[in-house]
């Protein structure tokens, strides 16, 4: 038998209300406590939302998430993709691109690596691999999409951000704790000022000038580049036939949606480089969406599964 929840599936403007809400405490406890900026209001956002419906108070399955899926995602990635352009990367960081791009190809070895030896055991870890890949080299923007994408089960989605993230934590404190040591410390000279770094994190969160023009542009574009991208895959998908394994291959690959979103932006910021680096709130708002989506993808997944 199963139980009704406290709130019904389709009290939307309530689960919009929650949804919305718990995104901004976890962001408000991430920047207020440095316990919660250790755990990330990431995986406080997840595990506040598996909380509420584990114990019924939200049901697992809704419109409302399904909207978040449809529209909060797509318009996220271009919102925090504004303030990269790739040709200013390239003529001040070529360098440290290079070893990013190295240490990319790295990850994208370990996980295939890692899926040859665990798929036999882990359900959807080809999907899982792929996200977890995303994620490792782009951030949560790619995590995102490409879980989109793939159509990956929601509980399995929350349980891998959870695994992640209690692995991670283990690791990063294994690398904070490195440096520190005797020995490194004594056999590898560095230039790494801790305080340094702590304060332009800090910078991130502190309040900035946003006048009600930037957030206009930068929503109206995010919107006009998911319009786009999208009507333009739909069309891809609809006008090339796929009568052959080429077709197919240059239709899933030209057609799809996330690849034409994030090309068309990278694009656009490349072209007007200086109007979006003077364009501020994008990031900020970019930032928000993302978090909305931690909640939703916390909601259907069940302790037991993780």
């Amino acid at each position: 038998m199963v139980l009704n929840t406290v709130i019904a599936k389709d009290d939307t403007w309530v689960l919009w209300a929650i949804i919305i809400i718990w995104a901004t405490v976890s962001l408000f406890l991430e920047q207020r406590y440095k316990w919660a900026s250790t755990i990330s209001g990431a995986i406080i956002a997840l595990v506040g939302a598996m909380l509420l419906s584990n114990f019924k108070i939200i049901p697992t399955k809704a419109p409302v998430y399904d909207t978040v899926w449809d529209y909060i995602v797509p318009l996220s990635i271009p919102l925090l993709l504004f303030g990269s352009n790739i040709i200013k990367v390239w003529k001040e960081s070529r360098r440290l691109l290079v070893i990013f791009l190295i240490a990319s190809v790295g990850t994208m070895i370990g996980a295939v690596v890692a899926f040859l030896t665990l798929h036999r055991w882990v359900p959807y870890l080809e999907k899982i691999g792929a996200m977890m890949t995303g994620s490792y080299i782009g951030g949560g923007v790619n995590f995102a999409a490409i879980s989109s994408k793939l159509n990956t089960p929601k509980d399995m989605i929350s349980s891998t951000v959870v695994a992640d993230n209690s692995v991670m934590a283990l690791y990063f404190l294994l690398l904070i704790a490195i440096p520190a040591m005797p020995f490194i410390k004594k056999h590898f000279k560095t230039d790494y000022n801790g305080a340094t770094t702590e304060e332009e994190q800090q910078a991130f969160w502190e309040p900035k000038k946003i006048q009600i023009l930037d957030i206009a542009i930068s929503v109206a574009t995010a919107f006009t580049l998911v319009a786009v991208s999208f009507k333009l895959s739909e069309l891809i998908q609809h006008w090339i036939p796929k009568s052959n394994v080429f077709l197919t291959i240059i239709v899933s690959f030209f057609g799809d949606q996330y690849l034409l979103l994030t090309t068309f932006t990278l694009i656009v910021v490349a072209i007007w480089g200086d109007f979006f680096e003077k364009l501020a709130g994008a990031s900020e708002i970019g930032t928000f969406l993302i978090y909305i989506f931690f909640v939703v993808i916390g909601i259907p997944a069940s302790f037991a599964t993780i």
